[in-house]
């Protein structure tokens, strides 16, 4: 019995870890917006782990998301779908939702003006 709930709780611990999204680091973030925003380091990767298998040239989405000028001419659209605010559906589709530091750090890029940095 001991060694049947063994394997049952090794087994469901793997498959939460095998079915576990990728993380971007969110460990250095300033949540009071007093440090710089880089797209390149800190927005880019948000978008390309969790927005481009949808949001990228040959997708019938409406929006691509693949470069600085596509962003910042959306970043409003973003963030309201990142926050399902606004009337725009939850983004990524299907969710979960982004842990919100994530969406605090795009927040913190539109409020600093969009740098291309």
């Amino acid at each position: 019995m001991v060694r049947l709930i063994t394997l049952c709780c090794l087994v469901s611990i793997s498959l939460l870890v095998s079915c576990a999204k990728k993380k971007v680091p969110t460990s250095s973030f300033d949540p009071n917006c007093t440090t710089t925003i880089s797209f390149s380091n800190q927005v880019q990767p948000i978008l390309m782990d969790f927005c481009l298998s949808c949001h990228s040239n040959g997708n019938a989405t409406g929006y691509t998301f693949e470069n600085y000028t596509q962003v910042e001419s959306n970043a409003t659209k973003i963030l309201n779908s990142l926050k399902a605010e606004g009337g725009s559906p939850l983004m990524p589709q299907g969710g979960p939702a982004l842990h919100d530091t994530l969406i605090q750090q795009f927040a913190c890029w539109i409020n600093q003006g969009k740098q291309n940095n």
